[in-house]
């Protein structure tokens, strides 16, 4: 009897370096888990809310043609390498993607009932006009005094870089007041601006870049940039109070 206590003591004083072994290893594999967002069997771990100072950064939800007017464009996500619209010309010679354009031209048309008069002063850019635009920007701040570093920054908040630009999509338009035709915050002050603010969700736009919202889009606050996101969408984020990327931070963590 004796013997064989022994002889057990001797096989549990084996087996416990590498019982510590194995409890260590597992440790340190589940705090890696934790810490890198993978399980312990290595797969990728989904279940994480996205927050909003993620939501810039999360891939397009709409690159499909069943989202197409959700399309997440902003300095975080470029337009797909693939993206193609098709335009349809305004009377006014301004092209918006051909799919807002009825929308766009009864938001208009309702507006001017109203005994308004809203201007569409920017809409679709290519790539080479989006190009020429900002690189003006940086000139100009250049020449301020910034350098050369600063102004490329300081230009991107006002001024979309080539490739971030929703112009680019066809889906945005700039509309101001012909009666006030100047881009800055006294724009939101005339009437025009104050009709599409309270209107323009009936036809599917939005107010893409409030002014309570720039630490999330990275744009500094433009009350006549208005962009097409569906009728469905636009009430909700009206309703709400939510920019785009708030948006579809919610219908992702969903």
């Amino acid at each position: 009897m004796k013997y064989q206590k022994r002889r057990h003591i001797k096989l549990m004083m084996c087996a416990l370096p590498i019982l510590v072994i194995f409890l260590l290893s597992y440790c340190i594999i589940s705090v890696s888990a934790l810490l890198g967002g993978i399980d312990i069997n290595g797969k990728a771990d989904n279940n994480n809310a996205l927050n909003i100072a993620d939501a810039g950064q999360q891939t397009p939800t709409n690159a499909t043609t069943e989202g197409w007017q959700l399309l997440l464009v902003n300095s975080k996500n470029s337009l797909p390498n693939d993206f193609t619209v098709t335009l349809k010309q305004l009377k006014d010679g301004h092209s918006v993607d051909e799919r807002c354009f009825a929308d766009l031209n009864n938001m208009l048309s309702d507006c001017r009932a109203a005994g308004l008069q809203p201007l569409i002063c920017s809409s679709y850019r290519t790539q080479a006009k989006q190009q020429q635009l900002f690189d003006d920007q940086v000139r100009k701040l250049t020449k301020q005094g910034y350098s050369s570093k600063a102004a490329t920054e300081l230009a991107a908040q006002s001024v979309a870089t080539p490739g971030t630009s929703e112009h680019q999509t066809g889906l945005a338009v700039d509309i101001v007041d012909a009666h006030y035709q100047m881009l800055d915050a006294l724009q939101a002050d005339t009437a025009t601006q104050q009709w599409l603010m309270n209107n323009s969700w009936k036809y599917g736009f939005i107010l893409r870049y409030p002014e309570d919202k720039t630490h999330i889009t990275g744009i500094q606050y433009e009350p006549w940039h208005y962009r097409y996101v569906g009728k469905e969408a636009a009430k909700e984020m009206y309703e709400q109070g939510l920019c785009l990327e708030e948006y579809l931070a919610g219908k992702a963590s969903k």
